[in-house]
């Protein structure tokens, strides 16, 4: 409901790093001169050249940002906090998946980085060449992603679980000089092998080195003169390293979009924009302190860690946590055993998973001190509002405001974001656009939507961290993203979504799931909330599969919570549910009930698989699916007989 407001703590108000008054201010002052708002945040970071202009207003959508400054991003985010004299305090408390687990402080990470900056030199590694890296979250996937950044070399982070042709493709297509890998990963309790996939992308590329870290001890194929240890190279090199600036437009990295229409698309980010918006973003959207202990769960090649996991958090010299494993294993309380045992004050995580321990019930949590959370936060999707009140009330004991921010690989750092301390809340809004940026929602022919009124989400002026181009392909770039509204030079998220009277944001996910039964516009996200503010429901995947007479008809899949079962009142129960909260056009024509719902690697609900198996098609790209298992379970409830399945 959007009139339902959390207010911040009175402490938060008041302590806060923006509180009210600051947000107003640097709202006021963005407005008045966005060159010169975002140029004072870029003067919170060290550069060895200060910029003196910021947006350069010139071949949009090829911006630049900064463009006459030069800076290093590793000395950012680990030196200047050695030099003031915090080289003790720890950067990373790291735990595997087993249970082992080191403590890294910045004065080590700043060794680690040194050795690896100059490993990757003397495998001929050097500015502009692209590295990939094919790493589990480990403490050496951190480093190398800081080593290439400090050497002016293009890292490209591959998920650890995916498919060898999914790295091949990225191999190929970033022209890649090196691969970092490993020996194997613990998933699940297994050490699963990793290296041969490894193997199997590099065949005939241009690969020149194949660099393993050592995680499991399991035997490994070896190719002489390609294939080097990490443990051997690293330990040969010295512990100081002097670190280059470079030319603030210079490249940072590659990150890679799902492919789910499409192949996937390399999208290029730059040093310095990306770098001032990611640290000042992270400062003010997770209030981080000196004190925090922060953990952000995303794996290491999602888009959320590169900005919310490494650069930004380091960049503020705030110290977190990094957790290799699954968060079943051991046991369905991992992520809060953890929590407590480390002392976690924010907490970053996906709103699938939260549905996720909706389903496993409160007793996941029993035995667990989280009183030090003072924050928490959410990304990935739209968060259901159901599972906002359940995170706050059962994880951050009702007393910790949640930061729901919406962005994307495409924008580089938070858009839209509650200042935590700035302003009341809306379970499952994200607010409002941050200072700097300007976001609105439009027509699809341009005009503003009206309040309440869904459209076309849209960013209506430049930004820092935006992605720069896609790598080898800037007519793809412009024709994904800004051919839409060329003329009035808008960004185009790809998002629907709604703004309210108040001024708060509310996505409404993917365009292509909004579905239009007898001609009205429903969203996927609006019948999966009103899904899970059911009580026997944890979790929803909702689709438009095609129907003669309306156009479209809602098919649901529901994975229910705890310990309930289907039953021959469920369907009948959850379309009346339906009905009553969004109206008798959005009552699902079937709902099914499954073990599990289809998922990228990244959390998000894998729709189009669920439309496919519906429209009885044989699913498309299967790469990014965290769990192949879950399409049967879908087959299942889809040829079942189940009472819980109507279909009149």
């Amino acid at each position: 409901m959007t009139d339902e407001l959390y207010h911040p703590p009175a402490d938060l108000a008041r302590d806060a790093n923006v509180t009210a008054a600051d947000a107003e201010r640097l709202r006021a002052e963005a407005d008045a001169d966005l060159d010169a708002f975002w140029l004072a945040r870029a003067r919170d970071l060290r550069w060895e050249r200060e910029p003196t202009v910021g947006y350069d207003g010139g071949e949009h959508p090829f911006v630049t940002w900064f463009a006459d400054g030069r800076l290093n991003v590793t000395v950012n985010c680990v030196d200047r906090h050695v030099d003031a004299g915090r080289g003790e305090k720890v950067a990373l408390y790291w735990e595997g998946e087993p249970g082992d687990e080191v403590a890294v402080t910045y004065a080590d990470l700043q060794v680690r980085v040194a050795q690896a900056a100059h490993a990757l030199t003397a495998l001929g590694v050097g500015r502009g060449d692209v590295v990939v890296v094919y790493l589990p979250v480990l403490v050496e996937t951190v480093v190398v992603m800081l080593a290439c950044a400090r050497i002016g070399a293009v890292h490209s982070m591959v998920f650890g679980g995916f498919s060898a042709e999914a790295l091949r493709f990225r191999v190929a297509d970033g022209r890649a000089k090196v691969v970092v890998t490993t020996d194997g990963q613990y998933r699940r309790g297994k050490a699963v092998p990793v290296k041969e996939n490894a193997d199997l992308a590099v065949e005939g590329s241009d690969v020149e080195h194949v660099l393993v870290v050592r995680r499991t001890g399991q035997d490994v194929p070896w190719t002489a003169g390609r294939d080097v240890w990490w443990h051997e190279i690293t330990a040969e090199q010295p512990g100081e390293h002097d670190a280059e600036a470079f030319d603030a437009e210079t490249p940072l990295f590659l990150i890679y979009t799902s492919g789910t229409t499409g192949r996937p698309k390399g999208l290029v980010h730059t040093m310095g924009g990306y770098l001032t918006q990611t640290a000042w973003t992270a400062w003010a959207c997770f209030d981080h302190r000196d004190d925090d202990v922060y953990w952000c769960q995303a794996d290491l090649a999602w888009v959320t860690a590169h900005t919310y996991e490494v650069y930004g958090p380091l960049a503020n010299g705030v110290t977190q946590v990094l957790y290799e494993g699954t968060p079943d294993t051991p046991h369905r309380g991992r992520h809060f055993e953890i929590l407590a045992k480390y002392g976690v004050t924010v907490y970053y995580t996906a709103p699938t998973l939260v549905r996720t321990f909706m389903t496993w019930g409160t007793g996941i949590l029993e035995g667990h001190d989280l009183s030090r959370l003072r924050l928490l936060g959410s990304v990935g999707e739209a968060i259901n509002p159901e599972a906002w009140r359940w995170l706050h009330e059962h994880v951050g004991g009702g007393r910790c405001p949640i930061v729901d921010t919406w962005w994307q690989s495409e924008t580089g750092a938070a858009m839209v974001a509650p200042l935590p301390g700035a302003q009341p809340l809306k379970p499952g809004s994200a607010t409002r656009a941050l200072p700097g940026i300007s976001v609105t929602v439009v027509r699809e022919d341009g005009t503003e939507a009206d309040p309440d009124e869904g459209g076309l989400l849209v960013v209506d002026r430049p930004w820092p961290a935006q992605a720069r181009t896609v790598w080898g392909d800037p007519d793809r770039y412009v024709d994904s993203y800004f051919a839409t509204f060329r003329e009035q030079g808008w960004y185009t998220a790809g998002d629907g979504a709604r703004i309210d009277a108040d001024g708060f944001v509310w996505l409404q996910g993917r365009v292509d799931d909004v579905m239009n039964v007898s001609g009205h516009r429903l969203s996927s996200i609006e019948l999966e909330s009103a899904l899970v503010s059911h009580p026997r429901v944890g979790e929803a995947g909702v689709i438009g599969a095609p129907d003669a007479t309306t156009g479209q008809a809602i098919v649901a899949f529901v994975v229910l919570r705890g310990e309930a079962t289907g039953d021959e009142d469920l369907s009948a129960d959850l379309r009346a549910h339906v009905t009553r909260e969004l109206g008798p056009v959005a009552r699902p024509k079937q709902v099914h009930v499954v073990p599990v719902l289809p998922k990228t690697r990244s959390g998000k609900i894998m729709r189009r698989l669920l439309l496919d198996l519906a429209s009885g098609r044989e699913p498309g790209d299967t790469t990014s699916i965290v769990d192949p298992a879950a399409l049967d379970g879908v087959r299942d409830a889809l040829v079942s007989t189940d009472p819980s399945v109507d279909t009149d």
